[in-house]
């Protein structure tokens, strides 16, 4: 467990980057409207945390609520303007009517991206078939992670998912990082380190204040240190449960 892990945090806009960034995050999730639990922000947001921040930006491509790709169309144009406006990674998930992976929509916006690496967020929790999705979307070029909490209950009820997955790091379909939120919480991060998880991804944990509160950088750095010291039991103030949002 000597690798740092990396800390993602949502970021709404530059203020929250700017604070994440300070309070030791890794890498953002750029989103807008987490009333609909988080849709693609605009260019001008886009924009302003690229100037704002050197550490990395994955923005979400997603246009309403919910995991079906509505007009894919209209998702890969906004995936066009956001990498003219200087995103380089993303994140999205599209599932059919029936749970299963919605693989033409996710090819049509993973070709927009032309290699760029991209998160399948947490619409895996609510797929038909976990194993099947993997490996349905193992060779498209540049996905590296999956964000998932194990259910779509949260990372209580998955726990069980996630660390067999975990214990099938390498195998096809899951060669991709597996990255811990929803429902995630400080007690769990020894567990899930011991089992060789080493990426997590908090939303509300970063805002004490709740969601028209910016980010902590304090808040942030409480959960640096509790994963970079993993053994050592957090402080009940630091035990607050997190989002379930993608």
């Amino acid at each position: 467990m000597s690798k740092r892990a990396v800390l993602e945090v949502i970021a709404l806009d530059a203020e929250d980057a700017i604070a994440a960034q300070a309070g030791g995050a890794d890498r953002l999730e750029l989103v807008t409207d987490m009333a609909a639990d988080g849709l693609t922000p605009t260019v001008a947001t886009v924009a302003a945390i690229r100037a704002a921040v050197d550490i990395p930006v994955r923005v979400m491509l997603r246009l309403s609520d919910g995991f079906a790709a509505g007009d894919v169309s209209r998702v890969s144009r906004a995936a066009r303007e956001v990498r003219d406006a200087g995103a380089q990674e993303f994140v999205l998930g599209f599932l059919d009517v029936d749970g299963g992976v919605d693989l033409a929509a996710v090819e049509r916006v993973v070709e927009v991206l032309d290699g760029c690496r991209w998160t399948f967020h947490r619409a895996i929790d609510h797929a038909a078939d976990r194993d099947a999705l993997r490996k349905q979307l193992a060779d498209l070029p540049g996905l590296d992670t999956y964000l998932t909490a194990g259910s779509a209950a949260g990372v209580d009820e998955g726990l069980p998912v996630l660390l067999a997955e975990a214990s099938r790091a390498g195998e096809p379909g899951y060669e991709q990082q597996l990255l811990v939120g929803g429902g995630l919480r400080l007690d769990h991060v020894p567990r899930l380190r011991a089992a060789g998880i080493d990426a997590f991804h908090i939303g509300g944990a970063a805002r004490p204040g709740g969601w028209e509160a910016p980010v902590s950088a304090d808040a942030v750095r409480q959960w640096r240190h509790v994963l970079d010291v993993p053994d050592q039991p957090p402080t009940p103030s630091l035990g607050r449960q997190e989002d379930a949002a993608p």
